[in-house]
């Protein structure tokens, strides 16, 4: 690793924890709404509480959004997803922090589900979008379980199938595919998108660790972002590095002891931490000014990691 890049890695890691540390869219019509009964359709979401103000919609799985984003899954200790934690570094007296993330969706059923239609028309010119989906994409295209699969990759092929659970045809696309369209159509109505590589799971390799999806989801986020021209923040990395510093046993900290043993979904602290890294990520945005909305409380962050600079 070259010095510059693992001086960045550090940063991140006393930025979050205060640590002293050793092509376009083409045009194509709408898909078929996805009828399938367990598309997360009972969840209420929220909508932006005052429409006058500019708002910031962050939309992904589990990792984003946890069940009602109460903390109610896995018991006592709960499953928490970063987008809620989040809120507390804006300036919500002037800018709407709405989270519409939805738990065990992919890219692909975002869409299907029209989830990402709801949401598309609470958006108006001057907002934001934060997107962070794959970390359900790597299934099945066509079960009777979830059918939430997507093609792997960033290209225009496509796949017909005959849905066998929502009984409907429906053309499934690439993972790059449903996130180019998410980008062209928040852009069409003035919203500036911003794509996050999904935070990475809880798994060691043989050298000790964090398992990197540099040749998969977080890579083709990264690629899709490059391509649109959109803002990208790869907390797939930046997580991964820190929790490479932090160690094990810390990093066991911020996720819920359960049994068999929870790799995926963090506990608050771990929600709070990632939230701290997209709040770092949000200050290097190229395109989006969406870092002007954050609040004093954000610069702790930043004063921390200039300071250890």
């Amino acid at each position: 690793m070259n010095t510059s890049m693992s001086a960045v890695r550090r940063l991140i890691c006393v930025s979050v924890l205060g640590w002293t540390c050793s092509a376009p869219a083409q045009t194509t019509p709408p898909p078929a709404v996805n009828t399938d009964p367990n598309a997360a359709a009972r969840i209420v979401l929220p909508e932006p509480a005052n429409p006058q103000l500019p708002s910031v919609f962050f939309i992904g799985d589990s990792t984003v959004r946890n069940g009602r984003d109460d903390g109610q899954n896995k018991g006592a200790e709960g499953q928490w997803g970063w987008g809620n934690p989040i809120k507390a570094y804006f300036q919500t007296d002037k800018i709407n922090v709405v989270n519409r993330a939805i738990g065990g969706l992919s890219s692909r059923t975002y869409l299907t589900g029209g989830h990402w239609q709801r949401s598309l028309a609470l958006m108006k010119q001057g907002d934001f979008v934060v997107m962070q989906f794959g970390h359900n994409d790597n299934g099945p295209l066509n079960d009777t379980s979830r059918a939430r699969g997507t093609i792997k990759g960033i290209g225009e092929e496509a796949e017909e199938i005959d849905n066998l659970l929502t009984k409907l045809p429906e053309t499934v696309h690439s993972y790059g595919w449903y996130l180019r369209k998410f980008i062209a159509e928040a852009r069409a109505k003035g919203v500036q998108a911003i794509v996050c590589s999904p935070i990475p799971r809880k798994n060691w390799d043989a050298n000790g660790k964090i398992n990197r999806s540099k040749a998969s989801y977080g890579g083709w986020a990264e690629q899709v972002a490059k391509q649109e021209k959109a803002d990208f923040i790869d907390l797939n990395e930046n997580i991964a590095a820190a929790y490479d510093i932090m160690g094990k046993d810390e990093v066991m900290k911020l996720f819920p002891v359960v049994t068999p043993d929870e790799h995926t979904h963090t506990n608050l602290a771990g929600a709070e931490f990632n939230a701290r890294v997209v709040v770092t990520g949000i200050k290097t945005l190229q395109y989006a000014q969406l870092k002007n909305y954050l609040n004093d409380k954000s610069v702790d962050i930043k004063s921390t990691a200039a300071s250890q600079k």
